[in-house]
């Protein structure tokens, strides 16, 4: 009998290039492996998604969590070979927020097929084979996003976009459904450009300062996620027109929050990372007992402004 277990867990890993599930177990010390890999290990964003996942962790007390994210936000090969990583070493649960729509699919797909049971954070990728989705729905925040800067420019003027990755599938609603919003709702602003800051920081504030430059009457910004916001509003800041140009942007830290309170950022779209990662970790625990789980789940948004930002956390 362990001879054909063995001869079937050797021909089923040559056909698909991992171990079968059941052949994986548990870790050594009798843990469950769960792998949770982000975007980055900078933004507040996702060490907030980490904090949540290693909450739920230490609540259940038989997870080893492993955590990982590629330097920055520009290489989704680094990103996708997390991935194969994960699978090498024997992973039961992977959560993850894919860099890229597409790029990530192939690592996906095939955790997914090994048994993995892959739970996707914050952004989506292009392929069904996954367990649990839990995000903002980024697509109403967007909008929300557009109303909230549309209302304050009265519905006139030059907008310019300062987004993070470009080919994200979260940061590519967040814009498309941002100009869709603009295009219906106020025909008196024009869309000046878009250009992708990777959610670097600096890279947001001399994006930020060259479309200022190229648009001296430029009345309102959108930033798309923690790192183009901070960036955008120290250009905003550094120029001296604070609430000259009207700015809506993403996320929240210790850092938008001050460009609130300084009356550089007008309102930011506050997600929920600490759910995402909460919540995942658990859906990936249900997932390996039997137990039915919600397919996609939206971890909500509020929006931030000087009324309220004492009261978010």
């Amino acid at each position: 009998m362990k001879t054909r277990i063995l001869l079937i867990t050797v021909l089923i890993t040559a056909l698909t290039g991992v171990l079968p599930v059941w052949a994986r177990g548990v870790t050594d010390d009798g843990k469950t492996k769960a792998v949770l890999i982000t975007m980055d290990s900078i933004d507040e964003h996702w060490l907030k998604v980490k904090a949540g996942a290693e909450a739920k962790a230490a609540e259940l007390g038989n997870i080893n969590l492993i955590y990982n994210a590629p330097p920055g936000k520009v290489d989704n090969a680094v990103q996708l070979q997390m991935v194969e990583d994960a699978i090498t070493q024997k992973a039961q649960i992977l959560m993850i927020a894919p860099m890229h729509a597409d790029a990530l699919v192939p690592g996906i797909e095939k955790a997914h097929r090994a048994g993995i049971k892959v739970i996707l954070i914050d952004t989506a990728a292009n392929t069904d084979e996954w367990d649990a989705f839990f995000a903002t729905d980024n697509g109403q925040a967007a909008r929300t996003a557009a109303n909230e800067l549309g209302k304050a420019l009265n519905g006139q003027g030059k907008v310019a976009i300062v987004n993070a990755q470009a080919g994200a599938g979260t940061t590519m609603l967040r814009e498309n459904d941002f100009k869709d919003e603009i295009a219906k709702n106020y025909p008196g602003i024009t869309i000046v450009g878009t250009q992708y800051s990777d959610g670097d920081k600096t890279k947001a504030l001399n994006i930020t300062t060259d479309f200022m430059t190229a648009n001296p009457d430029l009345a309102g910004i959108y930033g798309t996620n923690e790192g183009s916001t901070v960036g955008a509003g120290n250009a905003i800041e550094q120029a001296g027109k604070a609430g000259q140009i009207k700015f809506v942007g993403f996320d929240w830290s210790a850092d938008t929050k001050s460009l609130i309170e300084r009356g550089v950022l007008l309102a930011t779209m506050v997600q929920n990372p600490y759910e995402m990662g909460y919540q995942g970790l658990q859906a990936g625990v249900d997932l390996l007992a039997g137990k039915p789980v919600q397919r996609n789940v939206d971890t909500g948004v509020t929006v931030a402004t000087q009324a309220n930002i004492d009261s978010i956390k």
